[in-house]
């Protein structure tokens, strides 16, 4: 499948068959998520698989009964680090050499980069931002990868963090942060494609265009 084909097919699925989902594909879609690009390559986003039963259960409560936790065998959750920077990154940059990627020259100036700028973030309390933005990013990859190995996928809003934390036992760090909740399974429904506006409505070239009406 391409990711055209992926992306045009891709359907929100709120409804699952009770099937379980391969630990094999589980590891794809693990893998495919984290090759999604983040800011600096710091990886401010981490991925927390859930197929445990009782966890499910605590995340139906924290989604107030929404079906997906409750039908899909596995929900993601996916896990912003807005304090990762200040941890050490010697790991990143040693594979970075040995993949012939980086230069000692551009991994200096980069560290030193990429920490001004993080701490620019924090001086204007955005640190969370984007580290949300980042696991947003690796969901996307995660939603087109699933739609390729023959999964349906709903990423989900409507939760309550403090709760998720809990489920997941991060509920003492609040250096950590969700970004994001999706159901993963085999389809228990079809949904046709309700449509996207044009992309003349959407889509503008070089400035966005002069308010009229309601935009």
């Amino acid at each position: 499948m391409s990711v055209a084909t992926a992306i045009r097919t891709r359907r929100t699925i709120r409804h699952y068959r009770p099937d379980p989902v391969s630990a094999a594909a589980l590891d794809t879609l693990a893998e495919l998520a984290m090759e999604a690009p983040s800011s600096w390559n710091l990886q401010d986003r981490s991925l927390v698989v859930v197929t445990d039963p009782e966890v499910r259960a605590d995340l139906v409560r924290a989604t107030d009964g929404q079906p997906q936790p409750q039908e899909a065998p596995v929900m993601l959750v996916f896990v912003a680090e807005p304090q990762v920077w200040r941890a050490d990154r010697t790991d990143v940059f040693d594979l970075a050499r040995r993949n012939g990627a980086w230069t000692e020259e551009f991994i200096s100036g980069f560290d030193t980069a990429a920490s001004r700028f993080q701490q620019s973030l924090a001086e204007r309390d955005l640190l969370r931002e984007y580290a949300v933005k980042d696991a947003v990013i690796a969901a996307t990859y995660t939603m087109l990868a699933a739609t390729e190995l023959g999964l349906a996928t709903s990423p989900m809003n409507g939760w309550d963090e403090d709760a998720v934390k809990k489920a997941i036992g991060i509920e003492d760090r609040d250096d950590l942060a969700i970004a994001l909740l999706m159901s993963v399974g085999y389809p228990a429904e079809r949904r046709a494609h309700p449509g996207r506006r044009p992309v003349t409505a959407t889509v503008f070239r070089d400035r966005y265009p002069a308010r009229t009406g309601g935009r």
